[in-house]
């Protein structure tokens, strides 16, 4: 049976926008065969619309992706989130060796008009471009050179899907480093003091000080930031953990008092493929609720079945499913927009204290830093021990906790210098 292949994206100009028939098809998918399709898409769609303004960069994304979405909904029936480097190895060998029926050997357009305002896939289309000589196809090949920008492409995809907190894993480059394209110089390691993904101690007092500066200046826009820094830092959370999507949408009812040890907990649904959970709170977080739900007027403790969102948008949407709706969540968007703007004000505090090279280090940190910082902070500065900062942060093996244990250059000096030879030297 000859694998289902459609174009999936029109231009830069509809890319956020959709088409019809590409969200009804995506929506089936979601339904019957990858549960995270849609999720998977829309990331796409954002990854492609950060290449609008190179138009050979978006034709190439774009065709690469379409490729590989396809593969992996329709012949692989799963999300690139669940695949690993073999995965990624028999999705090279397909390209390699494509279905006769799915190659074509002259290039036309993706989607044809419907109407006057719309367009539907070509039915023509093809995935694969062919040659022919003299009339007669020739066999499919693809070069050395389209095979490493396919990877490349698709490493690309998967570190932005990284920094959505769809996935945690790379399998592409996976792929790549054990592939004949591989360098060598894979194997080192870098102990440089930049090669960190958490916020250094001075940087994150940085931000800390910001959202509560921001608070007090305009309490009505970031009273909420500064609770969604807090809790996103102490509980190790993703983006998409205190954000509305499909099926989700986080409320105050989940932070839970455990009866037995008198200590607040944060349930955590299951998602992004881990187990449901619940994460210790501290006393700084607990009073940091308190005042958030007091400005909201609110008792300062939830009860459990208390149903209010803990992020709520202060304008109404604009589409979707609660267009019109000011008191609902925000969406991973919004949640990593707000996240962002910190960051980056930040960023202009420590530069004006003539900090540059942590300015600079900050504007390259995204939302998902913050996740990464609560664990290296709690692992190498609070000494909280591996397998109680792994259950909380719901690595599936220590061995990724264990990841975080950062150590800086200078730091690793510091602790040399005193070194003793003998340390029982003069002892008789």
């Amino acid at each position: 049976m000859t694998p289902f292949a459609m174009p999936l994206f029109e231009n830069a100009a509809t890319i956020l926008t959709g088409n019809q028939t590409v969200n009804d098809h995506i929506t089936h998918i979601s339904l019957n065969q990858v549960e995270d399709a849609g999720l998977i898409y829309q990331c796409s769609c954002e990854l492609l619309y950060c290449q609008k303004d190179n138009e050979n960069s978006f034709k190439s994304y774009r065709s690469e992706l379409t490729t590989f979405l396809n593969w992996c909904f329709s012949v692989a029936k799963l999300s690139p989130a669940a695949l690993k480097r073999q995965q990624i190895s028999q999705y090279i060998d397909y390209c390699l060796n494509p279905p006769i029926e799915l190659v074509g050997y002259f290039n036309v357009a993706q989607f044809i008009k419907f109407d006057v305002s719309s367009q539907i896939p070509n039915p023509k289309w093809k995935p694969f471009i062919g040659k022919k000589h003299d009339g007669i196809a020739l066999p499919y090949q693809l070069s050395d050179n389209a095979l490493k920008t396919k990877v490349a492409i698709l490493s690309s995809f998967y570190n932005y899907l990284i920094s959505e907190e769809v996935t945690e894993r790379n399998p592409a480059q996976a792929w790549l480093n054990h592939s004949r394209f591989a360098s060598k110089a894979r194997h080192s390691i870098s102990n440089d003091d930049s090669n960190q993904m958490a916020f250094t101690e001075l940087q994150w007092s940085y931000i800390i000080a910001t959202a509560e500066k921001l608070a007090l200046q305009e309490p009505e826009a970031h009273q909420r930031s500064l609770f969604l820094i807090k809790l996103v830092y102490s509980c190790y959370l993703r983006v998409s953990d205190v954000s509305a999507r499909a099926g989700y949408s986080p409320i105050m009812g989940q932070f839970k008092l455990n009866k037995h040890s008198n200590i607040w907990q944060f349930y955590l649904p299951k998602s992004k493929g881990q187990k449901s959970r619940y994460i210790s709170v501290s006393k700084a977080l607990l009073q940091a609720l308190q005042d958030y739900r007091r400005y909201l007027g609110l008792v300062p403790y939830p009860s459990p079945t208390d149903e209010t969102p803990l992020f709520v948008r202060h304008r109404p949407a604009g589409r979707g499913r609660e267009a019109g709706t000011i008191n609902a969540n925000l969406g991973i968007r919004q949640i990593r927009d707000i996240i962002e703007f910190i960051i980056e004000n930040a960023a202009k505090s420590i530069e004006s204290d003539d900090l540059y090279d942590d300015a600079v280090f900050m504007r390259k940190m995204s939302a998902h830093s913050i996740r990464h910082t609560g664990i290296t902070h709690d692992i190498n500065i609070n000494q909280r021990p591996l397998s109680h900062v792994q259950a909380d942060a719901g690595h599936e093996s220590i061995d990724t906790t264990s990841l975080y244990l950062h150590t800086l250059g200078s730091e690793r000096d510091a602790s040399a210098a005193n070194k003793p030879l003998d340390v029982l030297a003069g002892i008789e």
